[in-house]
């Protein structure tokens, strides 16, 4: 079945920060783009990232959590997904399809959970502030950079008390910013992909805050790697052009 550049669309967006690796076959080469496609791991390889700032550094946000949330949420989910995809990997014609659906639905969790987590360490590490041409971006979306926080923030804070994500995503189709909230893994927006991503889970900020959530979201603006969310947009909007040219 031939793959449109719609549906390539989609599985860009569904991928996260893999979409560049399922553009292999499309009409767009990377270097369309002046982008370098990384090359996908083989199923049961995937490998952890090291955190991409001085975990002893950020402000309010301590180095036992960060290393915690890394070694242990991020490290596995990793786990996770690798044992999923060879269980999926050994699966024949006669397995039983509630198996299958199992396996499917548990490869969508740990496959998200290991992008959102290494979207969410790299775009910390910065100094909060937003400027330039992602500050200009934001404004315009938003009607002005402080009504977009404002609205980011009131979005993470719902989700304070239970679990899930909150994330300022590039729409693919209608070329705009959007916010979206989540409540679990396996909840993403269609045809978009992340820009900025804020972990609501517990994990990310209990041993340091508690149940303060806000102390949380506030300590987590002071440490927005802005120019990393600025790349994110420069690339989508790249993608975006060449997928229609």
């Amino acid at each position: 079945m031939e793959i449109t550049r719609r549906c390539a669309l989609g599985g860009i967006a569904a991928l996260g920060t893999a979409w560049m690796t399922g553009l292999e076959g499309s009409a767009m080469a990377s270097d369309e783009i002046g982008i370098e496609t990384p090359t996908p791991p083989a199923p049961g390889r995937h490998v952890l990232r090291p955190l991409p700032f001085a975990p002893g550094k950020l402000r309010g946000l301590s180095e036992r959590l960060l290393v915690s949330h890394h070694e242990n949420n991020y490290a596995g989910a990793v786990k996770n997904l690798n044992e999923v995809e060879e269980h999926i990997a050994r699966t024949t014609k006669d397995t039983p399809g509630f198996v299958i659906a199992g396996l499917k639905e548990r490869e969508l969790t740990f496959s998200n959970s290991v992008t959102l987590h290494e979207l969410y360490f790299a775009n910390l590490g910065g100094d909060g502030k937003a400027k330039g041409a992602i500050a200009r971006s934001i404004s315009d979306a938003f009607g002005g950079f402080g009504r977009f926080e404002e609205r980011f923030r009131a979005t993470g804070m719902s989700l304070a008390g239970g679990s899930g994500w909150t994330v300022l995503d590039y729409c693919f189709s209608t070329d705009t910013l959007r916010i979206h909230w989540s409540g679990g893994h396996s909840q993403s927006a269609a045809s978009a992909t992340p820009l900025l991503v804020l972990d609501m889970y517990e994990h990310a900020f209990a041993i340091d805050y508690g149940a303060a959530a806000a102390k949380y979201v506030e300590a987590f603006f002071e440490n927005v790697r802005w120019d990393e969310v600025s790349r994110r947009l420069e690339r989508a909007r790249a993608a975006a052009r060449a997928m229609k040219a």
